[in-house]
């Protein structure tokens, strides 16, 4: 008999440890995150969004995941780089100018304010960064393994300040074979290599963040090559073209609202100055393009195939980092996101080494932006630009890709969303909550949602509001609502649902909604000055 029994319990522990096995080997694996930022790209400059730009690897990326039609930034490349890695609204943690304190470009985040590589390292992530950075404090700081800091917002070809884990490298020479995507995407395949060599038995994060194509635009000769007769009919027409394939597309079905010549940044050179920099053939105004002199109609289609050239040089990049993941053998395990910092911009101002108005357009030499008639078409359909938070301003393409876990494949989702939702939705899918693992007692909840139930299917992820402020631009949206001022001017109200071009201001219409949104805007706003002048020292 206990011969037997001593065989029941030998075979009791054989199932029980096979079992364990099986529930371990049953667990799904932290999936590596690559996160994918373009900088002063427009909503309908990719394929999949209806842009006439070849974008092949993010157009894949799109057909084998999901688009997102209306996920929003903050407007402005520093706020929107601050949220999207904190998970809270720039103004929460100043980075964002709030009235009365030192915030803004220059502001520093409070200690509870911590970034997400920092959260990651808790689940035994490596974290990776390569390209632009534009937040408070040294990047190795913020939680990451390996950097390559592009830091010189002037120069694509020769930058002078750039760094590797924090430590200066030499300025670029002229003429040394370097473009800015090009780098970014080579050291993000180096930091790769030696993740695979050394740390293959650990997920990876990966911040992939390009500075294409913000201004100055600057663009490899053979690119612009492709694109050099492209867009001679004028942005007008350009608009027509990715207006009727977004509708057919499906993204949205809002009508195309009128350029706006009068809207421009307060900040750009004057049309006196704007000449004499770079020849009467520019053009600083949103006017039709059939308005413009033949020296300008002659001049301006370059600017936008510099533009094109830039987009389409970094998805050729992108496509390399893409290539090295797939060869790792983990690109179905990897949770890939692609956006823009901000809608296209509509700023033209000289940096850097100025202008040079000899130099062949898109070259090292020159510092060219493609203005405010290109950037209306870049952020076709919607209305006004970079730092404006009208849809144009916040509007961005959002692509999810992640192998077999999402079974929708090539669908739209409508859910409105913002970066703020990005934290809470990493978060989620590795740990089973979107709370933060770091515990600061001073931290405020985290704003945002996750999007995990909306990888499923398309449904709308319940919120009690969206809030915008930049530049004195303020905006909130509650349920199909938004309410949204320029600067100083009136208060403007939208049904987004029905016109999210911001074509119908019903502000005459529904003075009562005007007033209970703008209180609320103004109870959000004392309370992010209250969270954000804790401890301020």
């Amino acid at each position: 008999m206990k011969s037997v029994a001593k065989k029941v319990i030998k075979l009791s522990l054989l199932i029980f440890l096979l079992l364990q096995i099986s529930l371990f080997a049953a667990q799904p694996q932290k999936p590596n995150i690559l996160l994918i930022m373009a900088d002063d790209l427009g909503f309908s400059d990719i394929g999949c969004y209806g842009g006439e730009i070849h974008t092949a690897n993010l157009d894949r990326l799109a057909a084998g995941g999901l688009r997102f039609t209306q996920f929003y930034n903050t407007t402005r490349c520093w706020p929107s780089r601050g949220s999207i890695l904190t998970g809270y609204y720039a103004q929460q943690i100043r980075r964002d100018i709030l009235p009365g304190i030192k915030s803004g470009s220059n502001g520093k985040r409070p200690a509870w304010a911590r970034l997400l590589p920092e959260m990651l390292k808790q689940f035994g992530y490596q974290t990776y960064h390569s390209g632009k950075w534009h937040i408070d404090g040294p990047v190795l700081a913020g939680g990451f393994d390996k950097s390559y800091l592009l830091d010189d917002h002037d120069r694509r070809f020769y930058p002078r300040k750039h760094s590797l884990d924090d430590k200066p490298l030499p300025p670029v020479k002229e003429n040394d074979g370097y473009y800015t995507a090009k780098a970014v995407a080579n050291y993000a395949i180096e930091f790769l290599s030696e993740h695979e060599k050394n740390h293959s038995n650990k997920p990876f994060f990966l911040f992939l963040a390009f500075t294409e194509p913000h201004f100055p635009i600057q663009a490899l000769p053979e690119d612009i090559e492709i694109y050099k007769n492209r867009y001679t009919a004028g942005w007008d027409a350009l608009r027509q073209e990715r207006y009727i394939r977004i509708k057919k597309l499906g993204i949205t079905s809002c009508q195309l609202p009128e350029l706006e010549p009068d809207v421009y940044p307060s900040w750009n050179m004057t049309t006196e100055k704007m000449v004499e920099v770079f020849g009467s053939g520019e053009c600083n105004r949103a006017v039709p393009f059939d308005s413009l002199t033949p020296e300008q109609k002659a001049f301006q289609p370059i600017k936008m195939a510099i533009h094109a050239a830039m987009v389409h040089r970094m998805d050729i990049e992108i496509g390399r980092v893409l290539e090295k993941i797939k060869s790792m053998g983990v690109f179905d395990d990897t949770l890939i996101f692609f956006l823009s910092d901000n809608g296209a911009s509509a700023e033209m101002i000289v940096r850097g080494d100025r202008h040079d108005a000899s130099a062949p357009p898109g070259s090292g030499k020159t510092f060219l932006s493609i203005g405010p008639g290109w950037s209306s078409a870049a952020n076709t359909p919607f209305r006004l630009h970079k730092s404006w938070v009208h849809e144009g301003g916040i509007s961005t393409p959002f692509i999810v890709h992640w192998g077999n876990a999402i079974k929708d494949k090539g669908k739209f989702r409508t859910t409105p969303a913002h970066i703020i939702d990005f934290v809470p939705t990493v978060l989620e899918i590795i740990s089973g909550s979107q709370k933060s693992p770091l515990n600061y007692p001073d931290a405020p909840p985290l704003p945002g949602k996750s999007l995990l139930p909306a990888f499923e299917k398309d449904k709308t992820i319940r919120r009690e509001y969206l809030w915008w402020f930049h530049e004195g631009n303020r905006a909130i949206r509650v349920g199909d609502w938004k309410l949204v001022c320029d600067h100083k001017k009136p208060y403007e109200l939208y049904n987004i649902k029905k016109d999210r071009s911001e074509s119908n201001n019903l502000a005459s219409k529904y003075p009562g909604k005007v007033a209970k949104l703008s209180k609320k805007w103004d109870y959000i706003l004392n309370e992010f000055l209250a969270q954000a002048t804790k401890n301020l020292k």
